[in-house]
């Protein structure tokens, strides 16, 4: 079940660990034999994991066709988090990146991941709610923070859970080792990519807004908010292109996570 669409998750995590890998530290990956990334999505995360860890990384996903591009980096199997396809105890890790805050009981799942594993477990799962914009267009941050809060509450899980993940851990009944923060920073400037160009044009005809109407109405807000948040976003984009045009648009995106590391008791 993800309220997020992988279009979104896969840009969130793109490049997440290109500037440094210390948060993924206490995870002592260069120790592991088996590992067993849950969520996988198209594999960002499962490729780290293997570019760090000697031993054998396996994606795991309930989606066949992210399946299929997560399998061309590492072996992959189809499988729900609630109920994984493996024996007790079968990885010496299992770790999960932005997956818990998509699913109703991030408990249950966390209770699933220890089945499996005979050491480790962990989350990486960002606050939604804490999302950081800085643009030159004045009006995008303040767009973006009022769009944030109509869709975060429509959302039926806990997009924002972040550090809470820790919760999850304790009710699973899991030794709590560490939740450390780590800032994924996205920029655009120029010269502009071609994704940054597509995002600037999904504003201008407000498309992105209309994907998530259905979230977005599922909350608070009424259907002439949405229509003038529409409206508001659609000027926003055209200013976005404006300035891009004259190469002047700057954006910052920073997105709080939070590793969360907990050890699975002896029996």
């Amino acid at each position: 079940m993800r309220e997020f669409s992988e279009s979104y998750l896969s840009r969130t995590r793109e490049g997440m660990w290109a500037d440094s890998r210390d948060a993924l530290e206490s995870l002592a990956l260069d120790a592991r034999d088996r590992i067993l990334d849950v969520g996988c999505g198209t594999g960002e995360l499962s490729r780290v994991l293997a570019a760090e860890s000697p031993g054998e990384v396996i994606g795991c996903d309930a989606d066949p066709d992210l399946l299929a591009t997560a399998g061309e980096h590492v072996p992959v199997v189809a499988g729900d988090a609630f109920q994984l396809p493996f024996s007790d105890d079968t990885f010496d890790l299992v770790v999960c990146q932005a997956l818990l805050i998509n699913l109703p009981e991030p408990a249950a799942a966390v209770t699933e991941f220890a089945r499996v594993s005979s050491d480790l477990v962990a989350a990486v799962e960002p606050d939604n709610a804490a999302v950081e914009i800085d643009s030159s267009v004045d009006a995008e941050g303040q767009l973006e923070r009022r769009a944030r809060r109509a869709y975060l509450d429509g959302v039926k899980t806990d997009v924002a859970l972040g550090a809470d993940a820790r919760e999850a851990f304790d009710a699973a009944g899991l030794e709590v080792l560490e939740t450390r923060r780590y800032d994924h920073v996205r920029t655009v400037e120029p010269p502009y990519s071609d994704g940054a160009l597509t995002a600037a044009r999904r504003k201008a005809t407000g498309d992105g807004l209309a994907d998530d109407r259905t979230t977005l109405l599922a909350g608070a807000l009424t259907e002439g908010e949405y229509d003038d948040l529409r409206g508001s976003w659609r000027e926003m984009g055209r200013d976005v292109i404006e300035q891009m045009r004259d190469r002047d648009y700057r954006r910052t995106e920073r997105v709080p996570f939070y590793v969360t590391v907990g050890r699975v008791p002896e029996s």
